[in-house]
């Protein structure tokens, strides 16, 4: 049964809005669903202890973790720390996927002395997690992109520097590679052929213009979104950031959930969300 339910902030920071839920969400290993009271809310604190989900309630995760490198570093921790920060987090994200749910993360490889393959170790660690990867997407954010300078040693073989133009969206699924639940499909033949091929060709969100050093664009949440989920079911963020995937999960009609410690981006995505549910 579906019913519509109104959620608001109880600190009165962000305006309630009505949305529909699921009451039949199957939820295991409690007798009390407690995760109907976060539904579409983004929680301030780090995703590290998820109690608030119970298991196997998400069908989909999508998400950009926080760097901690660089000139888009988030955080500022030892890489020990930042990978065992990492590791927890995603171990709860493994708990609260439903078997066979998907989930998808957008990593960018950086740095230049050494160059840095942060696709490899998350691959590594999600594997090591027990995560089935799927796949890999490559996001190519633009053709061409700069072409009118260059890095490095200019005509010449001594220190010719490549310039990445994309990023990687990896894909893996929970226990099955088959979703074992069902529901209202929203994506169209054509999207289907597109979405199933391993480059995207997506425009990068402006950063200035978000308010966020690292977005990514609304249209790249999208796509995953109706490739990986039904309508109205379940879609965590655990790095919300700037709500980029909340406003993906509204505009489709799914439910979302996000996690995210820093208030400014609180701020930013509840501003953002609520400008398109006025």
């Amino acid at each position: 049964m579906v019913k519509k339910s109104v959620f608001k902030e109880g600190s009165g920071s962000r305006k309630g809005f009505v949305s529909e839920f699921q009451d039949d969400l199957e939820l295991k290993n409690t007798s009390k669903n407690n995760t109907s009271k976060v539904k579409n809310k983004i929680i301030n604190k780090s995703s590290e202890n998820m109690k608030e989900l119970v298991d196997n309630c998400i069908a989909l995760t999508i998400t950009s973790p926080p760097y901690n490198i660089g000139k888009l570093s988030d955080v500022d921790m030892s890489d020990e720390d930042y990978w065992n920060m990492i590791e927890k987090c995603f171990k709860e994200v493994y708990r609260v996927t439903e078997s066979g749910g998907r989930l998808v993360v957008n990593v960018a490889n950086l740095g230049r002395k050494p160059y840095i393959p942060f696709s490899d170790k998350y691959t590594e660690l999600l594997i090591s997690l027990g995560f089935i990867m799927r796949g890999e997407i490559i996001w190519q954010k633009s053709k061409g992109a700069n072409a009118n300078f260059a890095w490095g040693s200019w005509l010449s073989a001594s220190n010719p520097v490549i310039r990445d133009i994309h990023e990687y969206c990896l894909v893996f699924s929970k226990d099955s590679m088959t979703k074992a639940s069902k529901g209202a499909s929203t994506i169209e033949k054509e999207e289907f052929m597109d979405s199933t091929l391993s480059i995207w060709n997506v425009p990068p969100a402006r950063a200035k213009k978000i308010g966020h050093p690292a977005p990514y664009p609304v249209e790249l949440v999208e796509r995953f979104i109706k490739l990986y989920s039904y309508e109205k079911e379940l879609i965590l963020d655990p790095f919300m950031g700037s709500g980029t995937t909340a406003i993906g999960a509204i505009n489709l009609n799914r439910n979302y959930i996000g996690y995210e410690n820093n208030e400014e981006y609180i701020k930013l995505a509840e501003e953002r969300i609520n400008s398109i549910i006025k």
